[in-house]
């Protein structure tokens, strides 16, 4: 039978508050597609997989996420998978669905800014936006999309945007590519995709990758304590275009002699990294060995990192993948 599967993780679209007030993921997937204002217009499979907030996940739960979809999409009678997921790490998982997303047909990820106790919750129009747009012949050929009041984005470069608003995530440097209203699907644009990874080298078990920001003043106890705790690779979180300080150079040039692979990023709301200055800037922590990630913020280049480690181990094959796999180097 042809359908849509949805894999439910938990999330505040599953989640009611308990006699404190907090709120917990405790709904599955009868009681999230029970909620749907009407016929989705497509027969949906709903499989429970987690129930937690995705703050709580760590990137082997992503990864088991991710095995899941794919498993879902070998059969061919599925059109499409919606996995419902938590806001706060929505965008890693999704990203890292998309690394390895093979297949034409699409893992459409949602959620929920409202728990499901609200009488205004955004949950249940979401998912029947995210299940239009799985069983969209015009989604085929996307990969993994994020699908949130009532825009449809790629998963590579987008992220959450606003702690509390409806319209949670953007994608500042692309936009969306399409829109979704009362069911139809609407495609304004199609993103560029990129060469995948395999998912069965996706073991990210024993990987470690972290995030150190750089601020003014910033000092490289945090990028000795990671790596000492045994961090493969890092991610800089660097000020403007990519910048830290003359220590911060000094460490990154040891760090990557030693093997770990250090990638830079920015703290900035949107553009790219770009090598501009010297003194302690870009152009010295990439002289010291740092890649530059392009528009890759560093949630998602910390999942590309662990994705590339996770392959064989191997921090120079990972240091030479990095840009191909971030879109900044055209192969």
């Amino acid at each position: 039978m042809r359908r849509v599967v949805v894999l439910t993780t938990g999330g505040t679209i599953a989640s009611r508050p308990d006699r404190r007030g907090a709120s917990r993921a405790v709904d599955g997937a009868g009681t999230l597609l029970a909620r749907l204002a009407g016929e989705p217009g497509v027969p949906v499979e709903g499989v429970d997989i987690l129930r937690v907030g995705s703050y709580l996940l760590a990137p082997t739960d992503m990864a088991g996420i991710v095995t899941r979809a794919h498993e879902a999409l070998a059969d061919p009678e599925v059109l499409g998978v919606v996995v419902t997921h938590g806001t706060d790490a929505l965008e890693e998982t999704a990203f890292l669905a998309d690394l390895v997303h093979d297949a034409p047909r699409p893992v459409v990820f949602t959620g929920a800014q409202r728990d499901a106790s609200a009488v205004d919750t955004d949950g249940p129009r979401n998912l029947a936006d995210a299940i239009s747009v799985a069983a969209a012949p015009e989604a085929a050929g996307l990969g993994a999309l994020v699908v949130f009041d009532g825009r449809i984005y790629p998963a590579r470069g987008t992220r959450k945007t606003h702690t509390l608003a409806p319209a949670a995530f953007a994608a500042p440097d692309s936009g969306p590519v399409g829109l979704v209203r009362d069911g139809a699907v609407t495609l304004t644009a199609r993103p560029v995709r990129l060469p995948v990874l395999p998912l069965a080298e996706l073991d990210l078990d024993g990987v470690r990758v972290d995030i150190v920001p750089c601020y003014p003043g910033a000092d490289t106890v945090a990028l000795d304590a990671v790596t000492a705790a045994g961090a493969q690779g890092v991610v800089l979180e660097a000020t403007g275009a990519g910048n830290a300080n003359h220590a911060v150079c000094a460490a990154v040039a040891r760090l990557t002699a030693a093997g770990v692979v250090v990638g830079l990023s920015t703290r900035v709301h949107a553009g790219p990294v770009a090598a501009l200055y010297g003194n302690g800037g870009g152009v010295d922590l990439i002289e010291a060995g740092a890649v530059p990630l392009g528009s890759l913020r560093p949630a998602q280049a910390r999942i590309l990192l662990l994705a590339l480690l996770a392959r064989d181990r191997d921090p120079a094959r990972a240091t030479r993948d990095l840009p191909l796999l971030a879109g900044t180097s055209p192969g």
